[in-house]
């Protein structure tokens, strides 16, 4: 027969045992609640450490962008998004806490931030270097145009030097060679007999020119036979690479007029045939006539 002193040892035993059950089960089920939440925040914290590593990626992709629009990189720029890379490299070997993954969206907030003022300033200087280049253009173009029109009126000047210079000169007019007799007075007599020659007659207009300068001038005449013989002084003069054989020189005095001038070419004896009489200035003939004796 059990003494009371048992049964109370075995209920205090029963007891005992009863209140670690229920401790145990009680420290199982808040390990498992504990367990449940850390899950839980440990998800969020990768989810939000996801988030922000997507939002710094975007970010840089902007500066990618944005750089990729100007030929010649902004620093700023170029500095602004080696920060967020370094960044996200940081992030992305840190520790899934709140204390680290709050330090990260502060900077990116601030990054955030910078952003928006560089991006404003890039956007502000493209469109600042549009508005230069198109200056640049008009410049270059309106440049062009004045070189165009300054090599035209080059071309212009020069043609109008060259038909100034063409026309810049003396010219002889009304020219006529023919036979006179001599008569112990002096008195010319106009005549045709070959024979009865003692003299050829030149005469002819310098005709007036209001381009050419007044001054000393000089012609020559040139008188042929009709065997091809130079009258007259015959004498050589050379221009550059012609040589003119000349039967006598017309020196006179211009004065922006009209100006008659006579020559005389003497011969021994003139042959009956066809005279041929050419007038010229320097090397260019400038007039020519015909005239027989029979």
């Amino acid at each position: 027969m059990m003494t009371d002193s048992s049964t109370n040892s075995n209920n205090g035993l029963k007891i005992g045992l009863g209140i670690a059950v229920l401790l145990l089960l009680v420290t199982l089920f808040f390990t498992f609640k504990k367990h449940n939440e850390y899950k839980v925040i440990h998800q969020e914290l990768t989810d939000e450490k996801t988030s922000v590593l997507k939002d710094l990626n975007n970010m840089a992709a902007q500066y990618d962008v944005a750089l990729s629009d100007n030929k010649v990189a902004n620093e700023k720029l170029v500095e602004a998004r080696d920060r967020i890379k370094g960044l996200i490299d940081s992030l992305k070997v840190s520790q899934n806490s709140v204390s680290s993954l709050w330090r990260y969206k502060k900077k990116f907030l601030a990054l955030q931030d910078e952003m928006d003022v560089l991006l404003a300033e890039n956007d502000s200087l493209k469109v600042e270097n549009r508005l230069l280049a198109t200056s640049l253009d008009s410049t270059r173009v309106e440049l062009e145009q004045n070189a165009l029109f300054t090599d035209s009126l080059l071309v212009q000047n020069t043609e109008l030097a060259d038909i100034v210079e063409g026309a810049a000169v003396l010219s002889a007019v009304n020219l006529k060679g023919y036979g006179v007799l001599v008569r112990s007075s002096g008195k010319l007599v106009p005549m045709e007999r070959a024979r009865r020659v003692d003299q050829i007659r030149i005469c002819y207009t310098i005709a007036k020119n209001s381009l050419v300068e007044n001054g000393d001038k000089e012609m020559f005449v040139q008188v042929i036979d009709p065997n091809n013989n130079v009258l007259g002084l015959n004498q050589q003069i050379q221009f550059e690479d012609q040589v003119l054989n000349y039967s006598s020189i017309s020196k006179f005095n211009y004065e922006n007029d009209n100006l008659d001038i006579c020559e005389f070419v003497e011969g021994n004896e003139f042959e009956k045939g066809l005279y041929t009489v050419n007038v010229f200035n320097k090397s260019a003939l400038i007039a020519t006539a015909e005239f027989t004796l029979k």
